[in-house]
């Protein structure tokens, strides 16, 4: 006598939540390790033995080397995520600001020679001319291109 066994009937609904229960527990575990491990090697203010000493705990006894540094060190650990996410913000608004630039403002000298030039095609006459270069040598300009009022209506 031949008997089929069905697999759907062998392993029940609630049996297939409680493994994939487990499943993501378990790789949400390891991920909370190598966050840990992680932060053993990126913090300054620990020693060298002192990271040793964390990842042989860490790495000997997991569960309880895991559990343990967090209630030791989970605050701090926290504090230094956000003061590395602030640092990797102020580096990279500065990197915006120096490629919007253009990097560094163009020397006196070269915008009297783009001035001279514009001059020379005519495309500024002579008193716009000399008001420009008074204010590249006076170093009176605006500090933003919106301070002078170019395309605002006058009211």
């Amino acid at each position: 006598m031949e008997t089929h066994t069905y697999l759907a009937y062998d392993y029940p609904l609630l049996g297939a939540f409680w493994t994939m229960l487990w499943f993501f527990l378990w790789i949400l575990w390891l991920i909370l390790l190598f966050r840990i491990i992680g932060d053993i090697f990126r913090d300054d203010t620990l020693g060298g033995w002192g990271k040793a000493g964390w990842l042989a705990f860490v790495i000997l006894l997991p569960f309880l080397g895991v559990f343990v540094y967090l209630i030791a060190r989970g605050k701090s650990m926290g504090q230094r995520e956000i003061t590395r996410a602030q640092q990797k913000q102020a580096a990279f608004d500065a990197y915006v600001r120096d490629t919007a630039t253009g990097g560094s403002a163009p020397s006196k000298a070269d915008e009297l020679g783009r001035l001279a030039e514009l001059r020379s095609r005519g495309d500024i006459s002579e008193e716009e001319f000399r008001r420009a270069k008074n204010l590249v040598l006076n170093d009176d300009r605006p500090s933003t291109p919106s301070d002078t009022g170019a395309g605002t209506p006058r009211q």
